[in-house]
């Protein structure tokens, strides 16, 4: 039988690293898939959950609620994302000011999924966070509040604002935006 999270982060919390990285392994595909739907590039999301769990060790001392290790490693990893954002725009704004280069050709290999991220990414950040948690990862609304640092009733403001800016930012498209499953509601 597979010990539970909480019992494998009591022991990361001792300096357990093998127990530590039983969590990881866990945990990683999550914290990855999570990354990459936020940032819209593997190479990004692979160095982004790098950074998610080193954070984690780092913080290893932290008390945590039963069965709430995902949920806080959601809240990391959003951290993360925000930290990373900044640093593009920063990387941006100082090429904006370099002379210009030579236009260079991108090819993106999944057009259709950089489309959906790209109306994700008009949607205010904090909607973005909770679009993400909720509606892609199936995060409990609960565990969506606890990650984020919000109230529940937040969050689901935010998820149903999110969803309408959706269907507003493309209305010939007839698929419904995913709904969340009945947990944690």
């Amino acid at each position: 039988m597979e010990p539970e999270d909480s019992s494998l982060w009591s022991r990361a919390r001792s300096g357990d690293s093998d127990a530590f990285g039983t969590l990881f392994e866990r945990h990683a595909n999550s914290i990855y898939n999570y990354c990459f739907r936020r940032v819209g590039d593997w190479a990004t999301a692979a160095d982004l959950l790098s950074v998610v769990f080193l954070e984690a060790w780092r913080r290893r001392d932290k008390a945590l609620a039963p069965e709430k290790v995902l949920p806080w490693l959601y809240g990391i990893a959003t951290n993360v994302v925000r930290n990373q954002r900044r640093s593009e725009r920063r990387y941006a704004a100082a090429l904006r000011r370099m002379p210009p280069d030579e236009q260079r050709e991108d090819i993106d290999d999944d057009l259709q999924f950089e489309s959906v991220l790209m109306q994700v990414r008009q949607l205010p950040g904090r909607e973005q966070e909770v679009f993400a948690l909720c509606a892609w990862f199936d995060v409990s609304y609960e565990d969506a509040a606890l990650a984020l640092s919000i109230p529940v009733g937040t969050v689901r403001s935010r998820l149903s604002r999110a969803r309408a800016r959706l269907r507003e930012l493309d209305p010939a498209n007839p698929q419904p935006v995913p709904e969340v499953s009945g947990r944690g509601r």
